[in-house]
């Protein structure tokens, strides 16, 4: 089980993530909602982009800020799960993926030997709003993110990674923590966000200095972070990916837009399955982490 607050709501929130059959996917569960509280984490049912991803099933019954956690599922190989949940808003702990990777891990889980599925991209999708963009192409075997973001800010400035989801060590991904500007703060709560928001669970940032008395976890922690992100938003396709994403200045709204382009037509991908040692190495990586915890 994990506790903790809320990052916008600032509501306590308890969450437990249970095993599910192959085949079943990832699946929101509200606990403390008797009827209709089945909510899944796909790209349709994202309600809303500003600052998190949400999701909404028809009946208006929402789970927020999954971000952290769909990217921990994702980068960890994790297909199938059933996520219980007593409040709105996935606990934001703090502001990474740290300790869903540290949970996960320590519970550890069962490696199906059923075949996964993959979504193989074979075209190149783009979507672009006004400055910003976000690209899709087809890859031979791996899903590569490389993303840049650019502020005004110096001390966050221009910043580029490029990550091989399926090679790579990924723990500065996952380590990396939510930001914000200090002079951004006061707006952010004006609209109602943030209630649960601290130097605990986020970075601030004011003019050239880092208000955390600890500093940042890594180098590029602002960019990795970004692309946890787009890890955890991409996993609302439901499968993951085998394609090369290119982005500048992105966020859960054009990764959102991006998948939707995506399936709108079936030519644009293919479902292929295979059986889970032959995907390179994130799922030898795990089986490893596996053995370790």
């Amino acid at each position: 089980m994990l506790e903790g607050v809320g990052l916008h709501t600032g509501l306590t929130c308890n969450l437990v993530i249970k095993p599910a059959n192959p085949n079943s996917g990832i699946v929101f569960k509200r606990v403390d909602v008797k009827e209709n509280n089945i909510v899944i984490p796909n790209f349709s049912n994202v309600s809303n982009t500003s600052l998190n991803t949400t999701i909404s099933n028809h009946h208006g019954v929402k789970v927020s800020t999954i971000e952290h956690l769909m990217g921990a599922l994702y980068g960890l190989g994790v297909d199938n799960a059933i996520i219980e949940i007593d409040n709105e808003e996935v606990p934001i702990l703090d502001g990474s993926a740290k300790k869903f990777i540290e949970k996960i891990l320590s519970a550890g889980f069962d490696v199906s030997e059923t075949p996964i599925k993959l979504i193989k991209i074979l075209k190149k999708i783009e979507f672009v709003d006004e400055e910003r963009s976000i690209i899709i192409e087809p890859s031979a075997i791996n899903l590569s993110i490389d993303f840049e973001i650019k502020y005004k800010n110096k001390l966050i400035g221009n910043q580029s990674n490029v990550v091989r989801v399926y090679e790579d060590d990924l723990t500065d991904i996952f380590n990396s923590r939510t930001f914000c500007l200090f002079e951004d703060i006061e707006l952010i709560k004006k609209n109602g966000l943030a209630k649960g928001g601290s130097l605990d669970n986020a970075i601030v940032v004011k003019e050239d200095k880092i208000l955390n008395s600890s500093g940042l976890r890594n180098k590029k922690e602002f960019v990795n972070h970004k692309i946890l992100d787009c890890m955890g938003d991409l996993y609302t396709s439901g499968y993951r990916i085998i394609g090369n994403i290119i982005c500048s200045q992105g966020g859960h709204y054009l990764t959102n837009q991006l998948l939707k382009k995506v399936f709108q037509d079936n030519t644009n991908f293919s479902i292929i399955e295979i059986k889970e040692k032959n995907l390179p190495n994130t799922l030898i990586n795990r089986n490893f982490l596996k053995s370790i915890a």
